[in-house]
């Protein structure tokens, strides 16, 4: 299989606010590597990093040491408007604007490539339209946003951020508040779209069976620094998990092979859960 593209690249880095406590970094010493295509997930306490590493791989948070190139060049190289047509970011918690239809959110993802405020291009509605057919929200394009389900306003934010057409999609959390069909919905979905669309996608998640299942490959942020959650996909550390997350966590593995993991049960050794 041919090495694929290193999408992004992070070497050293430190970074955080100067209001963290004490002023040390939030991240101590990142190293990272994405490739063109590949899914990863970025597990780890709340308060570990996780957002703040999202924001230096997105160029909005400037580290204090080490450096981040994106696409093969540094990230201060790249022009605001030029970077924001290749990475999009799905923050925590963010709001579908009032009074707006579904087509009309998902067009805002289009913003960067806009070459007028006040006109759409004949590409700006066939990206929309891949977009709300991609995200499987169709169906959805001429409710108003107010009317959606937890499930399907997340649905219309992956929407949006596919009009936007990105190499790079990061995602904060995007299981959040979501009951268990919906993020299982919505990982398959973002599987989907990484496959066809050979996007790269980092997520953060806290569902450790969905990134065990799903990512090409888990992270854990603890302490400022960044390790592999385990040796192979859908195989994690428990040691390391419990470091990070501070409790027990036990893994048991079905009739049919699959390894579950249950956070807040002590392990005593891998079992098998019968049929």
């Amino acid at each position: 299989m041919p090495e694929r593209e290193t999408i992004a690249h992070l070497s050293a880095i430190e970074a955080g606010y100067a209001t963290a406590p004490g002023g040390r970094p939030v991240l101590r010493g990142v190293d990272l590597e994405l490739a063109a295509g590949e899914h990863v997930a970025l597990l780890g306490a709340n308060g570990s990093g996780k957002s703040t590493l999202l924001r230096v791989l997105a160029g909005v948070l400037r580290p204090t040491a080490g450096r981040v190139e994106l696409f093969g060049r540094p990230v201060d190289e790249w022009d605001r408007s030029e970077l924001a047509r290749r990475v999009t970011v799905l923050p925590q918690g963010l709001e579908l604007p009032h009074g707006f239809r579904v087509a009309e959110v998902v067009a805002l993802g289009r913003i960067p490539h806009a070459r007028s405020w006040f006109a759409t291009s004949v590409e700006d509605e066939a990206a929309v339209g891949r977009a709300l057919a991609d995200a499987d929200v169709e169906d959805l394009a001429d409710r108003p946003v107010h009317e959606l389900s937890g499930g399907e306003r997340q649905r219309v934010l992956v929407a949006m951020a596919l009009a936007q057409e990105p190499a790079l999609l990061l995602l904060d959390e995007p299981t959040a508040h979501l009951d268990v069909a919906h993020q299982l919905a919505l990982i398959e979905l973002l599987e989907r779209l990484r496959r066809a669309r050979s996007v790269t996608v980092l997520a953060v998640l806290h569902d450790l069976n969905l990134a065990a299942r799903f990512a090409d490959r888990a992270l854990i942020l603890h302490a400022g620094r960044l390790v592999p959650a385990g040796p192979e996909r859908g195989r994690f550390d428990l040691r390391r998990l419990r470091d990070a997350f501070g409790v027990p966590i036990a893994e048991a593995i079905t009739t049919d092979g699959h390894r579950v993991l249950a956070p807040g049960v002590p392990d005593s050794g891998i079992s098998r859960i019968p049929d």
